[in-house]
């Protein structure tokens, strides 16, 4: 597959990745852009921009610390600033898509997130308001390690975690976990636990995630955003935004609750739809991408 081309956009100082689909063009007033989720890059929706293009103009980015954008030093609350370093968070990812879709974008627009994508994209329309037209999450992350979800019961956990927090803060540490991390062998490991389906695990989708963890400071995005135990979750912003919403979930994902967003559509009104993918897990739209995109469009449709 040849991806669409890489472009640049200067935010901050820092240079952020994106590409827009092949069949777009300026006088289309429908705009999507596509978030990708944890360790993942805009490589990830190779089987959604391009389709999605066909109706939109479809933009897909890197997050600042993946893929192709920058990669400055994680700076974590306690840690005193030093050049090219940067806190990583929410706020920081949200701030990000939000000033792109202002200066890049420059029109109303849906947005699309996967995993941490999700949480991500949600603090986005909250900052953009009516400039966003809707939020399409898929496998939104739940995020069961912040501090917000530690439950008073769960006795061991809470002697537990502030030893976890103390060894993940140290740089010996996070580095040694990403590298154990970041190779073909246990990368596909990781995909056969995401993909249960097994289909589309293939060298190119195994190159998107390896690439870019050999970059020189690929283990700092990791380091910063391990390290975030209190951070936004999505159920602190569904009140936050009044942007009609749709959920798409892996009827198998082995890590976000299904149960859970069916509380979800239950109790937040914005919420107009909950499609389940059968048989897929937790990145749907590369795993049974003719669905998801079928799915996106029917929304699009519903809510332009």
């Amino acid at each position: 597959m040849s991806f669409n081309q890489s472009r640049t956009w200067i935010w901050n100082s820092w240079d952020i990745s994106w590409s827009l689909s092949r069949e777009s063009n300026c006088e289309n007033n429908l705009n999507v852009l596509l978030v990708h989720g944890f360790g993942a890059s805009k490589k990830h929706w190779r089987y959604n921009q391009d389709f999605l293009g066909k109706v939109s103009n479809c933009y897909a980015i890197d997050l600042l610390g993946f893929g192709e954008s920058s990669q400055p030093n994680a700076l974590l609350n306690y840690e005193t600033y030093k050049n090219n370093s940067i806190k990583y968070s929410f706020d920081l990812w949200s701030n990000q898509i939000s000033t792109f879709c202002s200066e890049v974008i420059k029109s109303p627009v849906y947005l699309v997130g996967n995993s941490i994508g999700g949480v991500i994209v949600l603090k986005a329309a909250e900052i953009l308001e009516d400039y966003c037209k809707g939020v399409i999450l898929i496998d939104c992350a739940q995020r069961t390690m912040d501090d917000k979800r530690l439950k008073k019961n769960d006795i061991l956990m809470n002697l537990l975690r502030p030893i976890l927090k103390t060894l993940v803060r140290q740089r010996i540490i996070s580095n040694t976990l990403f590298t154990r991390a970041a190779n073909p062998k246990v990368i596909k490991k990781i995909l056969e636990q995401a993909y249960p389906s097994g289909k589309n695990i293939d060298e190119e989708l195994i190159e998107i995630l390896y690439k870019p963890s050999k970059r020189i400071n690929s283990k700092e995005a990791f380091r910063g955003f391990i390290n975030l135990f209190d951070d936004y979750l999505a159920t602190d912003l569904f009140d936050k935004v009044d942007n009609p919403i749709q959920l798409i979930w892996g009827e198998k994902d082995p890590w976000e609750s299904i149960s859970e967003a069916k509380e979800w559509k239950k109790k937040y009104k914005n919420i107009k739809r909950l499609d389940i993918i059968k048989g897929a897990g937790h990145c749907p739209h590369d795993e049974e991408p003719e669905e998801t995109n079928r799915l996106i469009c029917e929304f699009l449709q519903e809510t332009k």
